[in-house]
């Protein structure tokens, strides 16, 4: 059924779903469409409670690239369900929020579908066993999150932070990366559960401490942890919903789900207890001690959830000391830290949803999340005012609420750290109880500061009393349900203990346990007269203490723990380098592209030749060659003449005629040569491009040649050197012994594996369908880049827009300037007309139009064994297209057809993706074409194939980008 996969891409597709309806934004809110997804997947999540609770594991693969090793491979246990019912179950009452706090003027279609996307890309972490598809996975959640928190993107702080959060978190994948490379080197696998199983006799290789450190940075840059913690605090610049989402309850746990996945490989190690355990509880002492300094509402959240999420990483480092003992009752008995990491990373999901949404809440009704100008709201703002109290007072770690319970196993854990003698602790231990201690007096602080500053004592928002009023019901039911289940948990947190807590530890202490074998986990609320009921009780009389006396040391605090900060310490070097770069890529990118292309050809030459000079076993092949027919010799001549008349050619048009007559002419040798295929693709290619080099040049100002002699002597060296190089290349291969030929294999199973006779497009769509796939990517990349460059402008006008309102004086002077720019004189040509009055040539084209679509049509069909295919099915078609706007004008091709050639790239990519992705719909690799022979009536027996839908993408794909281009540098603005 492969649900776990379809659980992973539901939300993907949802989202996409969702981009397209934007037109029915204004009848109905989307969020109620987007609701219903992670609602049924929580559901289903929750139906696997069951099961998972006895220690039952639910694994679906499918091949992807199985020659790389590279399996579509996911599975369910106790840790990934978790996690998974976190992102669902929060993630629904996160949309259901956003539903009251997003106005639907907010651009929602592209809101939801960057969340629905994270919400995909989240749930492929938790849920994937390869490591490369992980990865895959980490990063789309880099992305998704940088567009959720720069969905504001006009303002200068949502843009800055989310390029801050994007470059921080995309580092620590790329170091991550490398270190499941290592692995992968190590143990000969990308599966997480065969490297787990193979840990015996790999964790003596040189490459594993390297790889701990590698992931563990990825692990920390992604979960904000010292000193990889500054992008958060800016990432609140994301509208409150991502806030509640994405920097409590889901990606910032990301890290910390990777440092539980990993500990049964890395746990035994001394290294990473201390890199973990230290990190993590210096990162809890350094967010406790900033948030007091913080203001702003979602910024003490922000610093208060960097604390957090140190506390939550310090216990998995100190749970992981339990695996030094290996199997055995002795190392049962240090499994504390492991639950406490494990239960309050649940805990936090709560309590931290509940208070960002009521962040929201109050910023939504009263316009402001300084708490300087809050206060008294506790009257008018009674459930919200609850929501901050349950919220706060369990962060804090206080009684009757679910944090309390996870704290008083922390302050255990710590206390029994230190009764180890492993891992040259002995009075290092002591760091972990005081500094958990003094963070925690700091966490009940701010904390008091968050509820006591903003809903008691007098009212200071700019809104008088009578008129604040509680939020909507329907913003206040999810933090109202987090708050419950925060109660509850902590009244009676034994309901966690079978269904949850048990099957994840049974994850992350695996080897703990023989076959057979369960943890025991009960949770209570009271747990006696304890030492660390003793703790908890210092934290809040010295922490009362402090806060009575906030005010007379804050001053002091602030001007002098603060001053120096990794914030500052980015942001100059950022500076730094930016300067640098821009200094350095101005030496260079002058704006000539003769130099841009002697600057590639130029170390092409120094490569190539260096590598001939090196190479010793070279072979030339200087014989054995057919001898020239004449009329290839003629032709030969015919293509050296017209190249070199293009150096000394004294106006552009001429250039761009003699570069097309070059073109032309190599389309005739690939005729004679019997590359049909070729001569097709070079022949269109040519048409377009001369088009498009004149509508380039059309823009450009007067030719004026360059006679300097140094400047010809260079172009002269730069030219004969790439023709030296060529034909040295070509001299060289021909006549250096190389492996076997694998043209052979192609030409006898390209009919037999792909239903194919054109060996030339089943290697297009089969063989090699993932290069073309990626090619059509890049050329979809480069049509919207050009797009967006031609459009770009400084006044906030978009400039691609044919139905914005123009005020009057700016509409007359638009239309005069169109009036002049009917005529232009580039170089020294006669006046040309932009709009032609060609009748010969309108009338013509009206019936070549569709002799040439016909043509593309036929070539569509007969590609797979014939000359042709969706490649040059496309460009055709986009030949026919440029001819009737050459004829006519832009205006009158967009009215003939009003399409947004931009939709055309983005369904033709969606298809190819669909046919290629469809594949695992059978249990097969990922691209995977597979074909038949059908009785259809009057036509008889017909083979069909999928390669043909992945062919409808590739013509749309070339379609759209080349349309997109040539339209946007052919409109009259």
């Amino acid at each position: 059924m492969y649900l776990l996969h379809i659980s992973i891409l539901l939300p993907i597709a949802a989202g996409i779903g969702i981009a397209f309806m934007k037109g029915l934004s204004h009848r109905f809110h989307l969020g109620w469409a987007v609701l219903i997804v992670p609602l049924i997947l929580f559901a289903y999540f929750l139906s696997m409670i069951p099961d998972v609770r006895d220690y039952s594991l639910f694994y679906e693969s499918i091949p992807w690239i199985p020659s790389l090793g590279i399996y579509f491979t996911v599975y369910l246990d106790g840790l990934s369900l978790l996690l998974s019912l976190l992102i669902t179950g929060i993630g629904t009452l996160v949309v259901l929020y956003s539903v009251y706090y997003m106005e639907r003027g907010q651009a929602l279609h592209r809101f939801y579908l960057y969340l629905l996307l994270f919400m995909g890309a989240m749930l492929g972490v938790v849920l994937s066993d390869n490591m490369m598809v992980l990865y895959g996975f980490w990063e789309l959640t880099s992305i998704a999150s940088f567009l959720l928190i720069a969905f504001h993107h006009s303002k200068e702080e949502s843009i800055r932070g989310a390029q801050k959060s994007f470059l921080v978190t995309v580092f620590g994948g790329f170091a991550m990366l490398t270190g499941f490379i290592m692995l992968y080197l190590i143990s000969g696998s990308y599966s997480i559960r065969e490297t787990i199983e193979s840990i015996s006799y790999i964790d003596d290789h040189s490459l594993f401490i390297p790889a701990l450190i590698l992931i563990l940075i990825g692990a920390f840059t992604k979960s904000a942890q010292f000193p990889f913690h500054i992008w958060l605090p800016d990432a609140m610049e994301a509208p409150t919903p991502v806030s509640a989402y994405l920097h409590s309850a889901t990606m910032v746990k990301a890290g910390i789900y990777i440092v539980a996945r990993y500990t049964p490989v890395f746990g035994g190690e001394a290294v990473w207890f201390w890199l973990v355990s230290l990190t993590g509880i210096l990162t809890m002492a350094y967010g406790s001690l900033i948030a007091i300094k913080k203001t702003d509402l979602k910024a003490i959240l922000a610093y208060s959830t960097i604390s957090q999420l140190g506390l939550i990483m310090s216990l998995f480092g100190l749970g992981s000391a339990a695996l030094y003992f290996g199997y055995g009752s002795e190392s049962l008995l240090y499994t504390t830290a492991t639950t406490a990491g494990i239960l309050h990373l649940f805990n936090h999901a709560l309590f931290k949803g509940s208070l960002f949404m009521m962040a929201g809440i109050v910023d939504h009704e009263t316009g402001t999340r300084d708490i300087r100008k809050l206060g008294g709201l506790m009257a008018v703002m009674p459930v919200t005012f609850s929501i901050a109290l349950i919220g706060t007072f369990s962060m804090a770690g206080l009684p009757p609420f679910n944090g309390f319970v996870s704290k008083e196993m922390f302050f255990k854990a710590t206390l029994e750290i230190t009764e180890l003698n492993i891992f040259n602790l002995e009075a290092w231990g002591l760091i972990f109880p005081i500094l958990a201690w003094i963070a925690s007096v700091m966490t009940f602080i701010y904390s008091l500061v968050i509820v006591f500053r903003t809903f008691l004592g007098t009212n200071k928002t700019e809104i008088p009393v009578h008129k604040l009023h509680e939020a909507p019901i329907g913003m206040l039911i999810p933090p109202v349900v987090l708050a419950l289940m925060v109660l509850i948990t902590g009244v009676y947190p034994d309901l966690l203990s079978g269904g949850l807590i048990e099957p994840a530890m049974a994850s992350v202490l695996s080897p703990l346990l023989a076959e057979g074998e369960r943890f025991d986990v009960h949770l209570y609320l009271w747990h006696g007269i304890t030492s660390e009921l003793w703790m908890t009780l210092g934290v809040v009389i010295l922490g009362g203490v402090i806060y009575k006396f906030l005010p007379r040391w804050k001053t002091q605090y602030e001007e002098y723990i603060p001053r120096y900060t990794v914030n500052r310490f980015y942001s100059t070097a950022f500076r730094g380098l930016h300067r640098f770069a821009k200094r350095w890529t101005q030496t260079y990118m002058n704006g000539s592209l003769r130099n841009y292309l002697i600057y590639i050809f130029g170390f092409m030459l120094i490569l190539i030749f260096y590598a001939f000079w090196r190479a010793s076993d070279i072979q030339w092949n200087f014989s054995g060659y057919e001898s020239f027919m004449t009329y290839e010799n003629i032709l030969l001549a015919g293509l050296i003449i017209t190249a070199l008349c293009i150096p000394i050619a004294k106006h552009r048009l001429s250039a761009v005629i003699l570069t097309g007559a070059v073109g032309y002419l190599v389309t005739l040798f690939f005729v004679l040569f019997r590359a049909p295929d070729l001569a097709l693709t070079q022949m269109v290619v040519e048409t377009v491009s001369v088009a498009l080099f004149l509508l380039c040049f059309y823009h450009l100002p007067e030719l004026t040649p360059k006679s300097s002699r140094k400047y010809q002597a260079l172009n002269l060296v730069i030219a004969i050197g790439v023709g030296v190089m060529v034909t040295l290349i070509a001299l060289a291969a021909s006549g250096t012994p190389q492996l076997a030929s694998i043209s052979e294999f192609f030409t006898r199973e390209s009919y037999n594996l792909a239903g194919g006779k054109n060996i030339v497009n089943v290697l297009l769509v089969d063989f090699r369908g993932f290069d073309t796939l990626l090619e059509i990517m890049v050329l979809g990349v480069a049509a919207l880049a050009i797009y967006s460059m031609i459009n770009l402008n400084l006044t906030g006008r978009d400039l691609g827009s044919k139905h914005q309102a123009l005020p009057k004086k700016e509409k007359e002077e638009e239309d005069q300037a169109k009036d002049k720019s009917l005529t232009v004189k580039p170089d020294n040509w006669n006046t040309v007309p932009l709009r032609s009055n060609d009748v010969f040539l309108q009338m013509s084209t009206k019936i070549i139009v569709f002799i040439i679509l016909v043509f593309a049509l036929y070539l569509f069909f007969a590609g797979h064994h014939q000359p042709g295919g969706g490649f040059i099915s496309g460009l055709v078609t986009s030949a026919s297209l440029v001819l009737m706007a050459i004829a006519f004008n832009t205006d009158t091709l967009r009215r003939i057809l009003p399409v947004d050639y931009r939709y055309v790239i983005a369904w033709g990519l969606l298809i190819s993706l669909a046919t290629a992705a469809g594949s695992f719909l059978f249990g097969v690799p990922f691209m995977s074409q597979t074909f038949d022979y059908f009785d259809i009536p009057i036509l008889g027996e017909v083979e069909l194939t999928t390669a043909l839908i992945f062919e409808a993408g590739v013509f749309m794909s070339v379609v759209g980008v080349t349309m997109t281009i040539i339209l946007q540098i052919g409109e009259d603005r």
